[in-house]
């Protein structure tokens, strides 16, 4: 007669592929006790078949609970906030949940029902598979979001930096390492050895970084570039013997039109590593005067020079700082010194309106009889023409 209580402890059930184990259990369900399932199947009575099935049906829909529950509780905590981004993620566990969920009872059903040893290694690492692979997927999915979200985020202006075919790059290259790791674990979970692997890897990684050197290296450097944002996209910048605007950011090469107007590629990795002069970036720009006034300048002179460019400089709306000062006798003028900071960087306006401020100083200064010194030198000249020397006594 078969055992009336639900969890029987053991069965007499003749020796099978299914039979359980001593320590086993048999969750019957009230099955057993049905008369048309006592037939076998494989050396198995027939209901501990549909006792399994049934208890995989429950532990799905037990699962779709969990997951319900779980969703219920997320969306009711992501409804006080009003970023969009705990609702990506909820939606992201959607999956996830159920299915690690349902996993989880799996594992709780190898050990309920005393699956033969092959069965029970064969269902565990199936289900072991099937937990990696939901995990793997959870973090694919995630790095879509990230980079998505960083995507929007990125301004017009900060498009310039770098051009945008290098985000899906960054997106498959984070992907490709997640997957890589996610199989080296799996297989170490699996019991795989992954230690010839990783060293199969390793000398396979070593040809293929050998022969790519000079790409991965312009690859990472591009990287660098888009990360520390030293420059961008119109910029005018200055580093060993290049000098001019930077057109565009690639994935190899930056290219920068020179001041000649020819067009340099320069290798990232070379820029990642170089020392940059961003000239678009300073805050103004300053000019450095050095006015030579002739030795025979009197002093009021002198200091009427010194209102004159005050009068000139310091009104105009685009002084952003001003230094005026006669600071040197020098060989062959009196020096007069300005230095004037520009606010802004626009250099064509800079050019236009400071030639007009150089203009204007000549003016002023012809108006006033102030004269500008030339390099000159006065040589005095020792004795007569035509006296020879007399020898020392």
């Amino acid at each position: 007669m078969a055992d009336p209580t639900p969890l029987t402890q053991a069965t007499n059930a003749p020796a099978g592929p299914l039979a359980p184990a001593q320590t086993g259990a048999w969750l019957t369900f009230g099955l057993d006790r049905v008369e048309w399932l006592q037939g076998t199947l494989l050396g198995n009575p027939v209901w501990q078949y549909v006792a399994s099935l049934l208890y995989i049906v429950l532990a799905f829909y037990a699962a779709k609970l969990v997951d319900c529950f779980f969703r219920t509780q997320l969306r009711k905590a992501t409804s006080r906030t009003q970023t969009q981004t705990d609702d990506l993620l909820l939606e992201l566990a959607r999956g996830p949940v159920k299915i690690i969920t349902f996993v989880i009872l799996m594992h709780i059903g190898l050990r309920v029902f005393a699956w033969p040893e092959w069965a029970a290694v064969f269902i565990s690492k199936g289900l072991k598979l099937v937990v990696a692979c939901s995990i793997t997927y959870v973090a694919l999915k995630a790095v879509d979001l990230a980079m998505g979200l960083w995507e929007r985020r990125i301004t017009e202006a900060e498009r310039g930096v770098l051009d945008m075919q290098l985000l899906p790059v960054i997106c498959k290259t984070i992907k490709a390492f997640v997957i890589m790791v996610a199989v080296l674990v799996t297989f170490q979970n699996l019991g795989v050895n992954v230690t010839g692997l990783l060293a199969s890897l390793s000398i396979g990684g070593l040809a293929v970084g050998l022969a790519a050197q000079d790409t991965l290296s312009n690859l990472f450097g591009a990287v660098a570039l888009f990360t520390d944002r030293p420059f961008r996209v119109g910029d005018r910048v200055q580093f060993d013997q290049v000098e001019g605007t930077v057109e565009s950011i690639g994935m190899r090469s930056t290219r920068i039109r020179n001041l000649e107007g020819y067009l340099v590629a320069v290798p990232n990795r070379t820029m990642a590593n170089a020392c940059i002069t961003n000239i678009s970036r300073r805050p103004n720009i300053k000019t450095t005067l050095n006015l030579g006034l002739t030795y025979d300048t009197p002093a009021d002179k002198v200091e009427r020079a010194l209102a004159i460019l005050d009068e000139i400089f310091k009104p105009h709306p685009r002084t952003a700082d001003l230094v005026i000062t006669f600071n040197k006798f020098k060989d062959s003028s009196l020096n007069v010194l300005v230095e004037h900071w520009w606010a802004g960087t626009d250099f064509r306006e800079y050019a236009r309106e400071f030639q007009q401020l150089n203009l204007e100083l000549k003016r002023r200064f012809d108006a006033a009889g102030i004269e500008f010194a030339f390099p000159t030198q006065t040589v005095h000249v020792k004795g007569q023409v035509g006296e020879s020397a007399k020898p020392p006594k």
